[in-house]
């Protein structure tokens, strides 16, 4: 059976969207107000139009499905679900973000029915998915993408094809590597402008004539001069990217510092229970504005304070030399409690989360040193 391979043929065609989260909700509704008709499931039921009882149900009803949920295992998950009423009329797109390798198995579960994989991974957020100018990182055969490409162009601006199945995964996870880290250096560099007494607009004007100045700053940095934090893209799917990146770079022997650092401060704000704010909300840990009598979180010293530190130093050397190594030995017996991805989303918050392990034991050694 041939597929269509026309836009306007397409909207003949049954078009099938699992997850209903913030782009697979705007994909969606773009989809219909382009006059495609689609079918929708999601793991919790949601009052919209055309939501289905099953995944077999939506295989059964829908040629084209595209996925939208969030991890590895319940991409794998889905796949796995679809799997025993895909045919070769079908063409399945997987938009998650995920492993290289999970990526490359959901591709051979689908591709062993038959039916056509087209990984497509994307960036841009809420408002890009409900305009239809997402970016995709593609990646399979190329008849999947010829097959494919129609359905992408309805909800994109541009398509970018990758390579075999898995390189585009490993493209998408390194550029939210970069976005990461920028809006954690970010995070910082308003800390110091704060702790300046500069007015932190004097630092929007600079940065919007800097050549380090991005479409990511454009839209990030006035809502966190607001404290504006509704979710474009969260902390606990960032979180998640920047895992990936920690797996992929100890496979490789690789020392990704800027990496780590972002996923240890997204992390940290998931210990505190905004894994649902968007990922700038790491802004949180250095420009605190709490309400008259009510403490957000427990008052922790920050790096920044460099004379404090300095002045307590002495007195408690000892002290923080034995709470250093017992955090250490707890790093090394638990590496999972950060790389894992298993438990970490849903994890409680610790009584002592080990930080700023790396800048205590710099403070400890200029102070067994002498050195000012």
């Amino acid at each position: 059976m041939e597929h269509p391979t026309s836009a306007s043929q397409l909207k003949h065609t049954n078009i099938g969207v699992v997850g209903l989260g913030i782009i697979g909700r705007g994909i969606a509704g773009l989809l219909r107000r382009k006059g495609f008709s689609v079918f929708v499931w999601n793991r919790s039921p949601r009052p919209v139009p055309n939501f289905v009882g099953s995944l077999e149900e939506l295989a059964g009803l829908c040629n084209y499905i595209q996925i939208f949920v969030s991890d590895d295992d319940a991409l794998l998950q889905t796949v796995e679900q679809l799997s025993e009423k895909l045919t070769p009329r079908h063409v399945i797109f997987a938009h998650s973000t995920v492993a290289p390798d999970s990526m490359r198995a959901a591709a051979e579960i689908v591709e062993r029915r038959g039916a056509q994989f087209v990984e497509a991974c994307f960036t841009g957020s809420k408002g890009a998915a409900e305009q239809g100018e997402l970016v995709y990182y593609v990646g399979g055969t190329d008849e999947a993408l010829r097959e494919g490409r129609p359905i992408l162009e309805a909800s994109s601006k541009e398509i970018l094809h990758i390579g075999p199945v898995g390189q585009a995964s490993a493209i998408k996870v390194a550029t939210n590597m970069v976005t990461a880290g920028s809006i954690q250096a970010t995070a910082e560099a308003l800390a110091l402008v704060q702790a300046q007494g500069l007015p932190l607009e004097k630092f929007v004007e600079a940065m919007r004539i800097n050549a380090s100045y991005s479409g990511t700053l454009a839209m990030k940095l006035p809502k966190m001069i607001g404290r504006d934090f509704a979710p474009h893209f969260s902390v606990k799917h960032m979180l998640k990217d920047m895992q990936i990146a920690s797996q992929i770079a100890l496979s490789h022997y690789l020392n990704l510092g800027v990496t780590a650092a972002a996923r240890d401060q997204l992390f940290e704000q998931m210990q505190w229970g905004h894994g649902d704010d968007d990922y700038s909300a790491v802004l949180r840990k250095y420009l605190h504005e709490p309400s008259p009598g009510f403490s957000e979180e427990p008052q922790i010293q920050e790096p920044l304070e460099q004379s404090d530190a300095e002045e307590s130093i002495a007195a408690s050397a000892g002290a923080e030399t034995q709470n250093v190594e017992s955090q250490e030995a707890c790093l090394v017996a638990s590496p999972e409690s950060v790389l894992g991805f298993s438990g970490t989303m849903n994890a409680p918050a610790p009584a002592a989360t080990p930080l700023r392990r790396g800048f205590l034991k710099q403070l400890l050694s200029r102070f067994s040193s002498g050195e000012e």
